[in-house]
């Protein structure tokens, strides 16, 4: 995925470009934001969205380029367009545009899918949003909110690891840097030591009811396990928050060691977080089941494609 900002501009252009493409049937209004009163009217004109940010651009007659125009690109269709509307929203926010009108349209007429994002730099108290080292920025924020960031202060032994850490943590991102990629996972060692501790607090928790929660709440262990549809888990992981680690289940304790020791409650608590993130949160990415070595990639691969299906437009 790339990003890149636009040459700010006199005028509003942006906005009629965008709109004519889908007057065309080449693209899609995905989101208007913060445009006020003029949102509760009815059917909006290019217009009418130009003269609302050149309202607001007027609390500043200083700032003589004032439209800002960006582009978030997918390499294919990676990203569709709900997601990538998703994280333009976010980026917008970390750029500092979160709060300002802005528009943001997918494009459906090149072989990558991607959206446009238009808005002006002055904000509602006539100051200047931040341009500085603006271009950097852009690609910066782009890879936090994707999760890269996070993602690769964590230890693991698999790309699939690295992807199972954004999707714990609520993170879209599906296109990192495969070189660094390697880089990390050639440089994993496993830590005996930590597997040990790890193994001990499942012999003080066992047979303790809400198990998992209590890892997770208490010593930031996250238990992932990994399943085929509608059938038992054959496999699990372990996201060591608190020392940025992923560990697999079976350098710590066997799946039938742990299931043994639980009483099989295990099952049930798996079962219950997963019904409540089905019919809870349809358009998130909340429960992990990706299947362990030489599997992991196709199962994960399985899990996204259901999930795609079941998200919504939410603008």
């Amino acid at each position: 995925m790339i990003v890149r900002i636009l040459k700010p501009t006199a005028s509003f252009g942006g906005v009629r470009y965008n709109t004519n493409k889908v007057d065309r049937n080449r693209g899609e209004l995905m989101k208007v934001a913060n445009f006020g009163p003029l949102q509760g009217l009815g059917k909006l004109t290019p217009q009418d969205y130009i003269n609302y940010l050149k309202m607001v651009t007027s609390l500043n007659p200083n700032i003589k380029n004032p439209q800002f125009h960006a582009i978030i690109s997918a390499k294919g269709t990676s990203y569709d367009k709900h997601t990538l509307t998703t994280i333009s929203e976010a980026w917008l926010k970390e750029m500092g545009y979160g709060a300002q009108p802005y528009l943001i349209v997918y494009h459906k007429d090149t072989g990558n899918n991607h959206v446009h994002m238009v808005t002006t730099r002055v904000d509602r108290e006539g100051r200047k949003i931040n341009s500085g080292f603006e271009h950097v920025r852009a690609v910066q924020n782009l890879a936090k909110v994707l999760g890269y960031d996070l993602g690769f202060q964590y230890k693991f032994s698999t790309r699939a690891q690295f992807l199972m850490v954004l999707e714990a943590n609520g993170f879209l991102g599906i296109d990192p840097d495969e070189a660094k990629i390697k880089e990390r996972i050639d440089k994993y060692l496993p830590d005996k030591k930590r597997a040990a501790e790890i193994r001990q607090l499942f012999q003080q928790f066992k047979f303790q009811p809400d198990f998992r929660n209590k890892l997770k709440e208490h010593y930031q262990i996250e238990l992932i396990f990994h399943t085929s549809e509608g059938k038992k888990p054959y496999g699990y992981s372990i996201i060591d928050n608190e020392n940025f680690r992923v560990f697999k289940g079976s350098e710590v304790l066997p799946l039938k060691e742990l299931l043994a020791q639980t009483n099989g409650d295990l099952l049930s608590e798996t079962e219950e977080t997963e019904e409540r993130t089905e019919s809870n949160q349809p358009a998130a990415i909340q429960s992990i089941w990706i299947a362990d070595d030489v599997d992991d990639q196709q199962i994960h691969g399985m899990r996204r494609r259901r999930q795609k299906k079941t998200r919504t437009n939410t603008r």
